[in-house]
């Protein structure tokens, strides 16, 4: 980590010269002052009497206890060395194994609770160019603490004159002097009288001291402040700081790479929104519903729904393979094409995964895609009754649910390779017939990924949490989407977007035919 290197110099008789140098280099926070000690004992005075001599020797006085050895000092300084070493070397090997903003951010606050002897923090993350992102998270601290505190004026805290980028702000220790004492200048706490709101969320919060620190980094500067609360009037010892002051040093270069990966993650996740439909179209006899949810590396899984000649709906899903920006422009051109394909004969959905396979061999031909089309003709009226009628075809993908008061079943589709595997595609298409009120569920596959199971399972899964959606919400596509994802994710709705260790984009695309 570059704290120091401790340097020795061999005397010709093999012996450290640093045992006679008074000072160590100070390293990780330890006071490396050690008294000098002689290398010999002075001689010691003898008697005054005089004796007549004789023959036998002179008998010497016995010297004093020495003291301790300047060697055992100084290794034991050294122990406390290596000790602060290694803790310093154990924080940041945790710190570097987070692989996203958050869980790093979260990391950080526990090491620097354990360092400064604190149990509670925050840490306020506000890069000082702009770009963001922007967020508070504590620890030990509910929302509601984090909301009180957020309420106190910036100016009256310590970290937050360093947020507002004063040029004496520096953080420090910030002990809260009991009412109607001023503290001297110099003793840690505030020189000034403490702002009143202040003084009302610490006494509500039950803190008297902190301790904050900015967050530095070589690239963007000042990326936030964290602090660190005392439940007494308490402040870190100089080892401590010295101790939290590398830590900080070496972690803040991480966070700014982490920021750098979690601004890359949004855009790209915001190209890939962008190049999906903003809104659904209104076709009579058919509600739609549709839930994207993006992978932190960027996925190429897309849905559309688009309206037909007399009436009719176009419905697709796919996924190209691969991640990243490359996977989300393949998946921009792939789904711009199906829809071309669509209104000259979407009536034939074989023709146009036909045509769209061919596409994908001629112009990316080390790519390949899974994708599947459904024309639907909602509402058709055949001898006085309503009648429903889906066409579908899949390359690969994942077989439509559908989902009823009286079944909820599996559609059948024919076993057929992805777009771009073979020399020539071609797989028979498949008819059903949704009653009024069911819903048919067009997915991919990252919904079956993300629950961690094997696909077997995965499919039971779902198919048992589509049966077990509720009365009142099979009414409604969007709230049969939401229960899905809360059923079969393993953490529920918030996974789908806040998962960071899942690189499967997640798709959904529901359609209730009246």
């Amino acid at each position: 980590m570059g704290v120091c290197d401790a340097k020795w110099r061999i005397a010709p008789a093999g012996r450290a010269d640093a045992m006679s140098a008074p000072h160590l280099p100070k390293v990780a926070g330890i006071d490396p002052a050690v008294t000098a000690s002689p290398h010999t004992v002075a001689p010691t005075s003898t008697s005054t009497s005089t004796s007549t001599p004789t023959s036998a020797p002179a008998r010497t006085a016995h010297a004093p206890a020495p003291a301790p050895a300047a060697s055992s000092v100084i290794q034991d300084r050294l122990a406390g060395m290596v000790s602060d070493l290694t803790t310093l070397h154990e924080l940041t090997e945790r710190l570097a194994r987070a692989c996203d903003l958050a869980s790093s951010l979260q990391e950080f606050l526990r090491a620097g609770a354990a360092l400064v002897g604190a149990r509670r923090g925050l840490l306020v993350l506000e890069p000082s160019d702009g770009l963001g992102p922007s967020t508070t998270i504590g620890l030990g601290l509910s929302r509601a603490d984090l909301g009180h505190i957020e309420t106190v004026p910036r100016g009256s805290t310590s970290y937050g004159r360093i947020l507002d980028g004063l040029p004496d702000a520096h953080g420090g220790s910030e002990v809260l002097p009991e009412p109607g004492l001023v503290p001297a200048p110099g003793s840690g706490g505030h020189t000034a009288p403490v702002d009143p709101r202040h003084r009302e969320v610490a006494a509500r919060l039950g803190f008297a001291a902190s301790y904050s620190l900015p967050l530095t980094a070589e690239a963007p500067g000042l990326l936030g402040a964290a602090v660190w609360l005392y439940d007494e009037q308490a402040e870190p010892s100089e080892r401590q700081r010295d101790l939290v002051g590398l830590y900080v040093r070496h972690a803040s270069e991480h966070l700014a790479r982490m920021v750098e990966v979690e601004r890359s993650r949004s855009d790209l996740a915001t190209v890939a929104e962008e190049l999906l439909p903003s809104r659904l179209p209104r076709i009579s006899g058919v509600q739609l519903a549709a839930r994207h949810h993006t992978g932190p590396r960027g996925g190429g899984d897309w849905f559309d729904a688009l309206p037909l000649p007399e009436g009719a709906l176009g419905l697709s899903v796919g996924s190209v393979t691969g991640s990243g920006p490359s996977a989300v422009a393949a998946m921009g051109r792939l789904r711009a094409s199906l829809r071309a394909y669509a209104v000259m004969e979407g009536e034939d959905p074989v023709a146009v995964l036909s045509d769209l396979e061919l596409l994908l061999r001629l112009t990316e031909p080390a790519r390949s895609a899974t994708a599947l089309f459904a024309y639907c003709e909602p509402g058709t009226t055949q001898s006085g009754s309503r009648r429903n009628k889906i066409i579908l075809a899949g390359a690969g993908h994942t077989p439509p649910l559908l989902i009823g008061e009286r079944r909820t079943e599996y559609v059948e589709t024919t076993l057929s390779a992805p777009l771009g595997m073979l020399s020539c595609w071609e797989a028979p298409s498949v008819e059903i017939e949704p009653a009024p009120g069911e819903t048919v569920l067009l997915y991919t596959d990252g919904l079956l990924r993300r629950t961690g199971d094997p696909m077997d399972r995965a499919y039971a899964r779902l198919h048992a949490a589509a049966a077990g959606i509720p009365r009142s919400a099979r009414e409604d596509p969007a709230a049969i989407c939401d229960h899905i994802l809360r059923t079969v994710l393993p953490e529920g709705e918030a996974r789908a977007s806040a998962a960071a260790d899942a690189t499967e984009d997640i798709v959904l695309l529901a359609a209730r035919f009246d």
